[in-house]
């Protein structure tokens, strides 16, 4: 079944002079995908990759080009144009995305950007995108693990910290002493679950729990002192802000984690940094 706003493995059906035309089963029949964008050597049966969404004249189409965000995703986008039916940003598409102003949270002007989520309209059929996000997510039941990596975009500072979206999907927290440097709304990175409250609601820690985030460190650690001939300007003396700059860490993690290679007698720890030992 093909997904509209979403990336489709198609069949090649057919060549024409001015493209060819992808599988696109009963519902949309054959889908023209422009020369410009047929990859060199492509044959018919051959499958490929391609987006589907509707152009400028609002008829199905396919294409290589891969847009900011897909539907069902978040992205922050710049607003090109705006007007009372709505606002217009810059997808990395030739046609630009619809936010419909009853969408908007707040209105959007042109020249700023602003986070949105892409979802396809029942009513019409077409990509449109969002910021009232609340109707998209928890829309099904949190199951995930303690300790069980995950997707994050930033959607809001609070005073606990920061809410997110997980996978796309959830509502998580991410609390201001689980971060050591500063995010912005929009930013998108790797997580861990925290805990899974009785509440239902997820709070997010940005490092690997227990043991694991400790030996992933000092592999990165010992990666980085290779890449910089052998020595680091950080150590256990070092600022918190220092470290996350540099390792994206908490402190108390990376005075642990030195500290074992010390131990292992992979690195030399000194006042004026670390060293590799080879």
């Amino acid at each position: 079944m093909i997904k509209i706003g979403q990336v489709n493995t198609l069949t090649v059906v057919k060549e024409v002079e001015f493209g060819i035309f992808v599988d696109g089963g009963r519902e949309y029949g054959n889908i023209l995908l422009p020369k410009r964008y047929v990859p060199k050597g492509t044959l018919l049966g051959d499958e490929i990759s391609v987006f589907i969404y509707f152009d400028s004249e609002d008829n199905i189409i396919a294409t290589t080009e891969k847009p900011l965000a897909e539907v069902g995703q978040f992205a922050k986008l710049n607003c090109v144009s705006a007007n009372p039916v709505g606002a217009f940003l810059n997808w990395g598409l030739p046609k630009d995305l619809l936010v419909p102003f009853s969408e908007q949270r707040i209105r959007m002007q042109e020249g700023k950007s602003y986070l949105v989520y892409l979802y396809l309209d029942n009513a019409s059929g077409r990509i449109v995108g969002s910021t009232k996000f609340n109707k998209f997510l928890d829309k099904t039941p949190a199951r995930y693990e303690k300790g069980e990596q995950v997707h994050i975009t930033v959607v809001e500072e609070t005073e606990l910290g920061y809410k997110c979206a997980v996978n796309d999907m959830h509502w998580g927290l991410l609390f201001k002493t689980e971060v050591f440097g500063k995010l912005f709304v929009g930013n998108s990175l790797k997580a861990y679950i925290k805990q899974m409250r009785e509440d239902g609601k997820i709070d997010l820690a940005l490092q690997k729990l227990g043991k694991g985030k400790v030996d992933d460190l000092s592999e990165k650690v010992i990666r980085t002192l290779e890449k910089k001939g052998g020595f680091l300007p950080v150590n256990d003396k070092s600022s918190p802000t220092q470290i996350f700059e540099l390792f994206r860490t908490s402190k108390a993690t990376f005075k642990k984690t030195i500290g074992g290679l010390y131990k292992e007698r992979r690195i030399r720890i000194e006042k004026n940094g670390i060293y590799l030992i080879k």
